[in-house]
């Protein structure tokens, strides 16, 4: 004989539910609320879990969501990172990209998110991966594109005579 499972609130049924399933933009909330509604129907649980491709547990954690908030406690919950680095911090990695390298010091004559995460790491102790130092750079306003640089002992002056005489 099987356990019953957790009830769900009185004041929803089927028709509520698959109507705000029509209604929501967010497919996963149309989702849940359809697998809930088809519990309202009389489905079983195993049924109900089948219609929302899941297993038993995450409906019944859907159920218990449900109940406490809601068909907004079917919503996915947005997830807040705390950020590693303070502002204080970007605002001095974001000086250090805008002066650029020294190339006697830093041995680059641009930065790549590589060098960035070694900085980042060194001053900082906090490690980073390669691509989320190029998102960090992307918030701060700055392009993946970079002008070319020039040798840091290139001579405009010689460039001019070697268009004027060989081109």
């Amino acid at each position: 004989m099987g356990r019953k499972g957790v009830s769900l609130r009185g004041d929803f049924d089927e028709e509520k539910l698959r109507k705000l399933a029509r209604q929501t933009r967010d497919g996963k909330q149309a989702v849940r609320l359809l697998a809930l509604a088809a519990v309202y129907a009389g489905a079983s649980r195993t049924k109900a879990a089948w219609i929302a491709g899941v297993g038993l547990q995450i409906l019944r954690d859907w159920v218990l969501r449900f109940n406490a908030s809601g068909p907004e406690g079917l919503l996915d919950k947005k997830r807040l990172r705390k950020r590693r680095l303070n502002d204080e911090q970007l605002a001095e990695i974001k000086e250090l990209v805008i002066k650029g390298p020294d190339p006697e010091k830093d041995h680059v004559v641009r930065w790549r998110c590589v060098d960035l995460q070694a900085i980042i790491k060194q001053r900082y102790g906090v490690e980073y991966h390669e691509r989320t130092i190029g998102k960090l750079l992307h918030n701060m306003g700055f392009s993946h594109i970079s002008a070319r640089p020039q040798h840091p002992k290139n001579d405009p002056q010689l460039i001019e005579n070697f268009k004027k005489f060989h081109l």
